[in-house]
């Protein structure tokens, strides 16, 4: 019995992924319900679900009216014969009765000692009494005969199966065997069976459906998804006793029990020595040598590697392809039962003999040799060794771009630490630690006091602690904790000094500083954290550390992007040269990258290279950089006015930042959340979007003059509460004057407009801000651009009014709604002054928020051209047959439908007729078509306009 749960019900997971072969079984079920009897054979691997599938089978069968039993092969006790027809036919007797004397054909004898496990019964005798017994019980309904793990069953039940083989085809029942797959008597009978289905394991969409449906109640936690997909091989048994054993801790090294029992009894079958050697090869890991387990287990390479072969067979292990002499256990959960099986004695003298063995076998510890020989020393007991392999092959995994790997590798060191390992090695485990942190963005797995370091600080010089704080700083920063990320940075700079002579510590705490400031609350952070940067990169530069002057590079560039934007690219361009081409510079090249990209997406609103750098730190495991990155592309996205994308971006990022532990990038999400709905003019929502916003607000710099200037600001404009977006917009500038803001929030755009347009802001305030970086940015050009032409017009100068205008406009066209907005709000000064097209921005306007479904706005455009006295389009059912030139002229539905005859050249008598309106009213209608369109007579208008009124494209 390879399936402890074999007896149970199929439970509430069902069968999952197994639709074609219950189809396949189905139809064997229904061919011997037409008297057409065949064997179905199901293989598969251990815990692959046979058992459940059998069960499975039973019940579908017993619900269409068959008769059904199930027997297995024993494992525990003495063997005995005819188990699994035994047990059949004694659950057919428990629940129908066994047939009456006749129905057995004079075989009742022969049936009685084979119930009862006595020994001597002929196997041909047992064959023609068992076939009589189920021919009898399936009569004319059909019966069902499952023989479970026939693999392990005696020589007299395989001989009754071969005999049941032969006479299967003319009777109604269906005989279905589970069988592992290998050589021996049951693989030779599954080749004569009619069907053979091969369970496969699960592939993860199925492993998600499979766990979802055995852990049955909310939404299945991450943590144990991520378990049952690393650990479960797609084994069903696995996912569901591991669904089963979660929050329970499981049995020994945190192995459900159940699973532990069925490795543990397949590893006792091939005697002791296999279970030693297979508990030794497990201290090697998931994957092991045969020479590295025979050394280390002191067993002849021989012996071992045929020990080996048979644990495979037995599926413990799985050979390599690419290596013959080299095995890897079939699942992480078999490696830990079976090592956990070592006594502790044995464990160590083993690790020690083991890690020799590898430096021995593998000189210079190449590829992953070094993790695993510092896995063994670590279980020899010799913490020591093992730290030094540890942050070797950290800094091994660094290189190669693995951050992940270098994480999850120092995380193990740092449980050795202790006070009496040496105080730079401890040193060097804690500053990586952290580095590997600030890189994955995972806070989730850092220690609980892993910011906590000693107060000691190691017994490490001055200026090493100091970077060990700054860097302590900048995790407390990645998780939302600017306050505590102040304090550290101010004990870093204490603990360096003023006068400190070290480059390298230096430029690691100013770049700290550069990083941090910016969330002290103070009117000057923003020029103190660009004073940090400028002396991180001169302090890195003089260190010789090339990777570290382009991470201050990148931070300086970010703080006067706003300023000069030049200057900025410049900076970004540098940083990008000095990340060597080699996987280790991946980070800082990715970030250089993405801070270009989103500079020229600033720029031009082109996002297809923003896209392509969040993809590539996706992809190296930065999460701090995608999120970063996915952040600026939720906003672009907002304002092209795609929300359902930019809402499951958003959406997305956010769960995924808040179970990572990133504080400040769930608060930037949230404000992208607000800013979303407040674009959509949705004001209930946006008070929801603002209210999440509220308990993260203070966890990134600068969010409340964003929060007031693109949400707040931004949604009453569309709700045309002028009066309430010049108070928030004016909330915002106060916000950013006593804490500078690093992002923008419209103070060189729709804010700009708004103040030109209330009379705040006059010509020296739009030239201040065309000197500014952020008025070129592409999102803020159709805003500033219009200001300039109100300005402009104001001014008398009304050509170039006009002309600015269409500039501003022209630079929209990625923005639909920031065109529009400045149409509507800049129309009524363009009418009064004399310039532009005011009545056609205007009615442009309207269509736009119309069918955006804002109807203040809307209604505010046509109040507009009512005032002007343009023709204003009344909106009724249909109006979207009318084509967009004719909407534009303030066609109605009813004059279109007028149009399309008249273009037909039929007379006012015909088009009355047809519409079933009189006469006069078709005069009427004829001559507002006219007017609307400037056409002299009918004949033109008919002739000019056939091609558009006849066709029904809008």
């Amino acid at each position: 019995m390879t399936e402890p749960y074999a007896c149970t019900d199929p439970g509430p997971g069902g069968l999952v992924g197994r639709g074609d072969h219950v189809s396949r079984v189905a139809g064997a079920l229904g061919d011997a319900r037409s008297g057409r009897g065949a064997a179905v054979f199901v293989g598969g691997e251990p815990g692959v679900g046979k058992t459940r599938f059998a069960l499975a089978a039973a019940a579908a069968a017993r619900a269409t009216g068959m008769g059904a039993a199930h027997g297995r092969t024993g494992t525990v006790g003495p063997a005995v014969p005819y188990r699994p027809l035994a047990e059949a036919l004694l659950a057919l007797a428990r629940t129908e009765g066994l047939p009456a004397p006749g129905g057995t054909g004079g075989h009742r004898r022969i049936l009685a000692r084979l119930l009862g496990g006595r020994g001597g019964v002929p196997p041909l005798a047992a064959a023609e009494a068992v076939l009589r017994t189920v021919a009898s019980a399936a009569g004319r309904r059909g019966f069902l005969l499952v023989l479970d793990d026939l693999h392990e069953a005696d020589p007299g039940t395989l001989a009754v199966v071969d005999y049941l083989l032969d006479h299967l085809p003319s009777l109604p029942v269906v005989l279905l065997a589970t069988v592992c797959p290998g050589p021996g008597p049951a693989s030779a009978l599954a080749a004569r069976a009619r069907h053979r289905l091969d369970l496969a394991p699960l592939g993860p969409q199925d492993v998600r459906r499979l766990a979802a449906a055995e852990y049955g109640r909310a939404a299945l936690p991450p943590e144990l998804l991520r378990r049952v997909l690393d650990e479960s091989a797609g084994l069903p048994f696995l996912v569901r006793e591991s669904v089963r054993a979660y929050g329970s801790g499981g049995g020994p090294a945190g192995v459900p029990e159940a699973v532990a029992a069925d490795v543990r009894r397949r590893a006792e079958r091939l005697g002791p020595d296999a279970v030693r050697l297979l508990g030794v090869a497990a201290l090697f890991g998931e994957r092991c040598g045969v020479a590295e387990a025979a050394h280390a287990a002191g067993v002849e390479e021989g012996r071992a590697g045929a020990l080996l072969r048979a644990a495979a067979d037995a599926y413990l292990l799985t050979s390599d392809p690419d290596d013959p002499a080299a095995y890897a256990f079939r699942h992480p959960l078999a490696a830990r039962a079976l090592g956990a099986d070592l006594p502790p004695a044995d464990r160590v003298r083993a690790a020690r003999r083991a890690a020799h063995a590898v430096a021995e076998l593998h000189p210079g510890l190449p590829g992953p040799w070094c993790a695993r020989a510092a896995a063994l020393h670590a279980s020899a007991g010799e913490p020591a060794q093992a730290l030094r392999r540890y942050v070797e092959a950290a800094h091994r995994a660094g290189a190669e771009g693995a951050p992940e790997r270098a994480l999850a590798l120092l995380t193990t060191a740092r449980g050795l630490l202790s006070p009496a390992v040496a105080p730079d090695l401890r040193a060097e485990v804690w500053e990586g630690l952290l580095e590997a942190v600030l890189l994955t963005g995972r806070l989730d797995a850092l220690p609980g006091d892993a910011l906590e370091p000693p107060a000691d600080g190691h017994g490490l010089p001055a200026a090493r602690r100091a970077g060990l704080y700054a860097r302590i700083a900048q995790v407390h920063a990645l998780a939302g904790r600017p306050e505590e990320a102040l304090r550290r940075l101010d004990l870093a700079r204490w603990t360096l000094g003023e006068t400190c002579d070290d480059h390298a510590a230096t430029a690691r705490v100013e770049l700290a500083a550069a990083l941090i400031e910016p969330s002290r609350l103070a009117p000057e952070r923003l020029r103190t954290a660009t004073g940090a940067a400028r002396r991180a990169v001169d302090a890195a530069h003089a260190a010789g550390l090339p990777g570290l002057t382009g991470w201050a590079l990148l931070a300086l560039g970010r703080l006067t992007q706003d300023q000069d934007g030049q200057g900025a690219a410049e900076r970004f361009a540098r940083a990008r040269a000095l990340a060597s081409p080699t996987p280790g510079d991946g980070a800082l090249r990715i970030a250089a990258d993405g801070c270009l990209a989103r500079l020229a997406m600033r720029r031009d609103g082109l996002s297809a290279a923003v896209e392509e750098t969040r993809r590539a730190a996706e992809r190296a495991g930065l999460a701090p950089q995608a999120h970063e990155t996915g952040f600026a592309l939720a906003l672009d996205g907002v304002r092209r006015g795609t929300f359902g994308a930019a809402g499951e971006l958003i959406r997305a990022g956010e769960e995924e930042a808040a179970r990572r532990g990133m504080g400040r990038a769930v608060a930037l999400w949230r404000l992208a959340e607000a800013v979303r709905v407040a674009h959509s003019g949705r004001r209930d929502e946006l008070r929801e979007a603002l209210g999440r916003l509220a308990p993260v607000v203070g966890a990134a710099p600068g969010l409340r003059a964003m929060e007031f200037g693109l949400a707040r600001g931004f949604c009453s404009l569309l709700q045309e509460d002028h009066e309430a977006a010049e108070r928030e917009f004016a909330q915002a500038l106060a916000y950013d004057a006593e804490n500078p803001a690093t992002g923008d929030f419209g103070r060189h755009g729709v804010a700009l407009l708004c103040g030109v347009l209330a009379g705040r802001a006059g010509r020296p305030h739009h030239d201040r801000a065309l000197a500014a970086g952020a008025a070129a940015a592409r999102w803020n050009r159709p805003f500033a651009g219009l200001a300039d032409a109100v300005l402009l017009g104001r001014e008398g100068r009304t050509a170039e009014a006009t002309a600015a205008a269409g500039a501003a406009l022209a630079a929209a066209a990625p923005y639909p709604l920031a065109g529009r907005l400045g149409m509507r709000l800049v129309a009524a000064a363009a009418y009064e002054d004399g310039w532009g097209a005011p009545a056609d921005w205007a009615r442009e306007a309207e269509e736009f928020f119309h069918a955006a479904a804002l109807p203040a706005v809307a209604g505010a455009c046509r109040g507009l051209l009512r005032t002007m006295g343009a023709p204003v389009r009344q909106r009724r059912s249909g109006t979207d047959r009318v084509p967009a030139p004719l909407r534009r002229c303030g066609i109605t539905v009813r004059e279109f439908e007028v149009a399309r005859l008249l273009a037909e050249r039929f007379g006012n008598r015909d088009i009355a007729g047809r519409l079933h309106i009189s006469p006069r009213t078709v005069e009427k209608h004829v001559s507002s078509l006219l007017q609307k369109t400037g056409h002299p007579n009918r004949a033109a208008f008919a002739s000019a306009a056939r091609d558009l009124v006849t066709g029904s494209a809008p």
